[in-house]
């Protein structure tokens, strides 16, 4: 009896610890992190209605073949990989208030013109325009993020921004889940408009609340523009985090949106209600578990993290590979969703460090184009992940894809102890030793990659 008292106090200090932690950081806040964060789930609840079910819309609804399909939904990517260069420059240029209010009207075009293709080339269209938004809204929203706060609650920040983003995304997928249906075309539709209505929330926030965050400097005499890009990359700790970054964007989110869905479909043959969950289950893990995540990571080693990320994930594809060789069954449904919840840990130890790494290098006069940077190697992530899925699963490949995956998850790993060596402790996330330079390894006159 005493002992489950025992355990009863623990979990209630550490539940009343937690509690604190929240309240601390809100107040730590300035009045523009707040309202950020205060509208990002609403203002992300429309793009989960879509995000699960695109692919499915298209292969489907509209009777496109998987490979196709595929192909199409890399345009986002392939768009956005386009744009995100001008974009980074732009935004250090005129400051990304301007530029994410071009992507946000982009992606309101794009969404109500997805909702009622009926052919390959309107669907292009629309995801062409979901792409520049894309390319710009990464890059942008970063910056700002970056503008408001600044140290420690930088990272914090990032994390719990994250978790939010997949609240919004969740609680979308449920409804959406629930909602479509591939026997009914008029309730996707439903869902590509009620996408295009949220990203009204965050031009409201531009032009108003957010109306005077400034994300860029005047370049002056003492103070250049920071760089080319090219300038950019040769440094090390860019170069080495750049190129990790795309193989977990490759084999993580470049999957959510073709990837998991097809599996889960084509595959271990689940019905769209268990891929919505599937996204729910994700969400709540993010949600629940986020916070205590920060404050575990906070002081240490963010390569070391992205190792621990490395291996979850590949536990996690090993799941869903387990799912597809028993399909149709509820054995098969809950492969499919504990593949969603072990990945969601793996997201919660790899989402606050990354952001974070690239915004330490970064000054204020080139922090667009560090962005920048970021969202490139994502949406070359996503550019591939699709198209490889889409391929491997239509040819009937499905073990290879598993495979694929398991295997890009431990050239995660590799990659962070290279980048390990160097980075900064600063930019790694711990103090310095008293006496050692905090500056990266990329300032030095002559780096080696």
């Amino acid at each position: 009896m005493k002992s489950r008292q025992s355990v009863s106090d623990v979990g209630g200090h550490e539940q009343n610890a937690l509690v604190i932690g929240i309240r601390t950081f809100w107040q730590a806040l300035p009045t523009e992190g707040r309202w950020l964060l205060s509208t990002v789930a609403i203002q992300t609840l429309g793009r989960g209605l879509t995000l699960p079910f695109t692919i499915i819309y298209l292969h489907e609804v509209r009777g496109f073949d998987l490979g196709l399909s595929g192909g199409l939904m890399s345009l986002i990517a392939i768009v956005g990989l386009l744009v995100t260069g001008p974009g980074g420059t732009l935004i250090d240029r005129l400051g990304a208030r301007a530029v994410l209010l071009a992507g946000l009207a982009a992606m309101i075009a794009g969404c109500a013109l997805l909702a009622f293709a009926t052919d390959p080339w309107m669907a292009a269209a629309g995801l062409v325009l979901i792409g520049v938004n894309f390319g710009v809204s990464w890059p942008g929203f970063n910056a700002l993020i970056a503008a408001v706060v600044e140290g420690d609650l930088r990272q914090q920040y990032f994390g719990v921004n994250f978790a939010l983003v997949n609240l919004g995304i969740g609680v979308g997928g449920i409804i959406g889940g629930f909602f479509v249906d591939v026997d009914s075309p008029e309730t996707f539709t439903v869902i590509f408009l009620a996408d295009a209505i949220s990203c009204l929330i965050p031009v409201v926030l531009l032009l108003g609340p957010l109306r005077n965050v400034r994300t860029h400097v005047e370049p002056t005499d003492d103070a250049p523009q920071g760089g080319t890009y090219r300038e950019i990359l040769r440094q090390p700790p860019v170069l080495w985090l750049t190129l990790l970054t795309f193989i977990a964007m490759f084999i993580g989110y470049g999957q959510m949106e073709a990837g998991f869905p097809a599996y889960s479909r084509q595959v271990a043959e689940v019905s769209t209600r268990v891929v919505g969950l599937a996204f729910a289950v994700n969400t709540a893990v993010i949600v629940l578990l986020q916070f205590t995540v920060l404050k575990r990571i906070t002081g240490r080693r963010r390569t070391r993290v992205m190792w621990v990320m490395a291996l979850v994930w590949a536990c996690s594809w090993l799941i869903l590979g387990g799912a597809g060789l028993v399909p149709d069954s509820v054995a098969a449904a809950i492969g499919v969703l504990a593949f969603m919840g072990v990945f969601a840990f793996g997201e919660t130890l790899l989402q606050p460090t990354v952001p974070a790494i690239y915004n330490d290098l970064a000054s204020d006069h080139n922090r667009g184009r560090y962005n920048a940077i970021n969202a490139a190697a994502f949406q070359g992530g996503a550019i591939t992940g699709p198209i490889a899925a889409g391929l491997l699963l239509d040819q009937g490949l499905d073990v290879v894809y598993i495979v694929v995956m398991v295997v890009g998850c431990l050239g995660i790993g590799v990659l962070a102890s290279t980048l390990e060596r160097r980075l900064s402790a600063s930019a790694n996330g711990v103090a310095a030793p008293e006496g050692v330079s905090t500056q990266p390894h990329a300032a030095a006159p002559t780096p080696e990659a």
